[in-house]
């Protein structure tokens, strides 16, 4: 009698233990059904030659989202060959131009570099958001630019120059007439058009249509790369340019479904929103338009960023490498939360997803520096909550000083630019208070009488007392200036062996997030059930060093003996 040989386990995470943070993608994507033509209108193909020649790039990377990748060899198949067309026909008129007239002849170089061919490099995968330029994918090709396509949120890029193709979706310009009138039928009212990149090229035949139907006060946006524009990336009326507030007087009818920072960012500046909710991949689904209110979300928004007042560990979370100034604001974060006695670690974890944020226990709430689109990150998945630096800042302030007006940013731009302007008037009034008062800059009071007369903090979600909130300022407050001097004079005791009941201390410095690692971690890595003896202590002899196996993993061999194991 045979024995039933056993099925091998099963290594795969069951789905119940899935993180999804999007949902799955239309089932009737872009085919390859589309002609030559369709492919040549939408992805604007004589447009970008022309840039690229223009540019004299040699390398170019082409990013693709998810929902565009199976166009992306045709759309590259396409630039290569009007790529090929239009060198050919440069070549041509170069040889005519020297032949009729000698002293029109290039330098080496430039005939040199004009003859190499163009090498077009597509991005299947992208780093962070696919709003967001791929600028490290496309240095891993040495790339001279990226051209990027699809929905994009144009923050300014760090290193590499960008071509926006937006790409040209079909819209029911009717259907959209129609619905307008519906939900507008005051011809006095005042009403901002707009809509995704993706529709951008429709608004113009649109708005011409509405003032034709009678519409008074019709303002058209059109596309800038200012994402901290009261509009963002948008243009906006003329009065709203002189009085930012003004902008409360008007309505906004957008085409398409915005993304979540958008609404939140324009819930507090127009009179109302209404959204015209279509698919670019499902044209039989009806097209709707309805009003949209982000007063519910924006107070649970306000009572998250309320409810972490008491953290003591912040985690930053680093959601690009290509927005500009993207370290001017991981330094300003920094700064901001190391001004308010608090710990911050920073990681580097590409993509954000629960998996990824729930390995560090430790961490009480973290702060995203991305776009001004991915800076938002909700999800029940999410154990932790997730804060932009403007809601950061809101958190960081005193209960007593905390006001909240229903603004919401999600730009970091106009975090820095206000922080810039607070620093200089702060700096005036300084200066104008020292010329007037010969003993400002001699301290006040008695230092070390800080932490007793500090008011106490309660959690504002359980009402309990909260004594740790601060971690850094016993520390701060404690440290003197010799032993400041004697780590200057001896660099190598900054890290000293801890005793035993002591708070952990690596250079110098309180680590938080060390103190958690001994003494709420169960697991503390290879080697934690090993005990450490120091050369002071009295203890055996060292162990000796043995030889490890060598060979293959399918039969290791000792250094004692020949055998396999």
């Amino acid at each position: 009698m045979t024995r039933a040989t056993p099925a091998p386990p099963v290594l795969s995470t069951p789905s119940t233990h899935l993180f999804e943070d999007h949902p799955s993608p239309p089932a009737n994507l872009p085919q390859a059904s589309r002609s030559p033509e369709q492919i040549h209108i939408q992805y604007e193909i004589d447009r970008t030659v022309t840039e690229i020649k223009r540019g004299r790039w040699k390398r170019i990377a082409l990013q693709f989202p998810d929902l565009m990748l199976p166009d992306a060899p045709r759309v590259c198949d396409s630039l290569r060959q009007r790529l090929s067309e239009t060198s050919c026909s440069g070549a041509s008129l170069r040889q005519r131009t020297q032949g009729s007239s000698p002293h029109a002849a290039e330098s080496p170089n430039d005939t040199a570099d004009d003859s190499r061919p163009e090498r077009l490099f597509i991005l299947a995968d992208t780093s962070y958001g696919a709003c967001c330029v791929d600028e490290i994918a496309a240095e891993h090709v040495d790339a001279d630019v990226v051209v990027h396509y699809g929905q994009a949120c144009l923050s300014p890029t760090a290193r590499l120059p960008v071509i926006h193709v937006f790409t040209k979706q079909p819209l029911d310009v009717g259907g959209v007439m129609d619905k307008f009138r519906s939900t507008y039928p005051d011809l006095s009212q005042s009403i901002i058009l707009m809509s995704d990149v993706v529709y951008a090229s429709h608004l113009p035949r649109i708005g011409t249509l509405l003032e034709e139907a009678g519409y008074e006060s019709i303002f058209v946006t059109d596309i800038v790369h200012n994402p901290s524009s009261p509009l963002p990336n948008r243009t906006v009326p003329e009065n709203v340019n002189l009085r930012p507030d003004r902008l409360k007087e008007w309505h906004l009818f957008h085409l398409s479904d915005p993304p979540d920072a958008l609404l939140l960012t324009l819930a507090s500046r127009v009179a109302s929103i209404h959204i015209f909710s279509v698919s670019p991949f499902v044209p039989s689904q009806p097209a709707v338009a309805h009003q949209v209110s982000s007063a519910a979300r924006l107070r649970r928004r306000y009572a998250l960023l309320t409810s972490v007042s008491t953290v003591s560990i912040f985690g930053i979370l680093i959601n690009t490498l290509s927005v500009k100034n993207y370290l001017h604001i991981v330094e300003h974060v920094k700064s901001c939360i190391s001004a308010a006695d608090k710990k911050s670690y920073t990681f580097v974890v590409g993509k954000i997803n629960a998996a990824k944020v729930a390995n560090f226990s430790e961490i009480g709430a973290w702060v995203v520096i991305g776009c001004w689109e991915s800076s938002l990150v909700e999800g029940k998945d999410f154990w932790k909550p997730i804060l932009t630096p403007f809601e950061l800042q809101l958190a960081l302030t005193r209960d007593e000083e905390r006001v909240w007006t229903g603004e919401w940013k999600s730009d970091f731009q106009s975090v820095l630019t206000e922080a810039e302007r607070q620093t200089a008037d702060s700096a005036g009034v300084r200066m104008e208070d020292d010329m007037g008062d010969p003993t400002a800059l001699q301290p006040h009071g008695d230092v070390d009488s800080e932490p007793e007369s500090t008011p106490p903090e309660f959690d504002l979600r359980t009402g309990r007392y909260v004594s740790n909130s601060k971690p850094m300022q016993n520390h701060r407050l404690l440290q003197g200036s010799e032993n400041q001097k004697r780590d200057a004079q001896h660099p190598n005791l900054a890290l000293a062996r801890r005793m035993k009941g002591d708070v952990a201390v690596v250079g110098n410095q309180v680590s938080p997030g060390a103190e958690y690692l001994r003494s709420s971690r169960t697991w503390k890595g290879l080697g934690s059930d090993l005990t450490v003896e120091y050369d002071h202590t009295e203890s055996s002899e060292s162990t000796a060093i043995e030889e490890g196996r060598s060979g293959l993993a399918r039969g290791y061999s000792t250094a004692l003996s020949s055998t396999k194991v």
